[in-house]
C-alpha cells in the first residue's frame, strides 16, 4: 500500500536508513530532523503516516504528535530509545498508532507501517454495506472508513475505529481486552492491554452523550457494543 511517509528524526544515518527501506518498498518519503519543520509539513502536505523520534533537539516529539493528530488524524508511529513498559503505554495513549523501540530493525519498521496504514484506510475490497444501530443513529461505512453519529462524521484515529468495528461486528457480545488489543493490532507487547480503557475513554469522548450507553463496560471482562445493529 504506497503512501507518503514523514520520516521525522533528528539522526541522520538514521533517517535515511528509514528513506532507503521505505522507498523500496514504493513509499514517497519526506525527512527532517526538526520538530518544527515536521510541523510545517504537517500542515502543508499530504501526509500518509507520520514515523516520529519523540527524542527531537527543538521541538519536543509530544507536540509533533499533538499536531498530526489535529492536522487530519495523520497515523503516528513512534521511535524511542525509551524502552520502559510505561513509556511505551504513555506514548500510546498521547494517540501514536504504534511504537518501536530502538535499536529495531528498519524492514519491521516498513512492516508496522504497511499495518498501521492498512487499518487506518480500510480495505475496500469485498467490505461490507454500511451498517446502521440504534434505530439509524450510529453509522458504520467501512468501504468509505467513515462513521457518523446522528448524521454528523467522527473523527477517529485508527486505533479507536478499529475498536469501534470490533465491537459493532457482533453488537452484544463482551470483548475482552486481550481481544480488542489483538483485532485492532494484529499482535500485542506487554502493557498494551493496559492503554484499552484510555482508548476506550478517547472513544466514548467523540461519542458525547451516549458514548457510556454505547461503548458499554462489563466489570473484570471487558467491553461491548450496547446498541443493536438494524435490520
Amino acid at each position: 500500500m504506497a503512501a507518503t511517509v514523514l520520516v521525522v528524526e533528528d539522526e541522520k544515518e538514521i533517517r535515511e536508513l528509514l528513506r532507503r527501506y521505505l522507498e523500496r518498498a514504493g513509499h514517497g518519503v519526506l525527512t527532517t530532523g526538526s520538530g518544527a519543520e515536521a510541523v510545517r509539513l504537517l500542515g502543508e502536505r499530504g501526509i500518509d503516516l507520520t514515523l516520529l523520534d519523540l527524542g527531537l533537539p527543538d521541538v519536543d516529539g509530544e507536540e509533533v504528535l499533538r499536531e498530526a493528530r489535529e492536522r487530519g488524524r495523520v497515523p503516528v508511529v513512534v521511535l524511542t530509545a525509551r524502552t520502559g513498559v510505561e513509556d511505551r503505554i504513555h506514548g500510546l495513549r498521547l494517540g501514536a498508532d504504534d511504537y518501536v523501540t530502538k535499536p529495531f530493525s528498519p524492514t519491521e519498521v516498513v512492516l508496522r507501517v504497511g499495518a498501521v496504514l492498512e487499518r487506518a484506510r480500510g480495505s475496500s475490497a469485498g467490505a461490507a454495506p454500511a451498517a446502521s444501530y440504534g434505530g439509524g443513529r450510529l453509522r458504520i461505512d467501512e468501504s468509505r472508513h467513515e462513521v457518523t453519529l446522528s448524521g454528523v462524521p467522527l473523527g477517529l484515529t485508527p486505533t479507536e475505529w478499529g475498536l469501534l468495528t470490533a465491537l459493532a461486528s457482533v453488537p452484544g457480545r463482551v470483548y475482552s481486552r486481550y481481544e480488542l488489543v489483538n483485532r485492532v493490532r494484529g499482535y500485542e507487547f506487554a502493557g498494551y492491554e493496559r492503554t484499552i480503557d484510555s482508548h476506550v475513554k478517547n472513544l466514548r469522548h467523540k461519542l458525547g452523550d451516549v458514548g457510556p450507553e454505547l461503548v458499554e463496560t462489563v466489570l473484570g471482562v471487558g467491553y461491548r457494543l450496547g446498541w443493536g445493529r438494524d435490520p
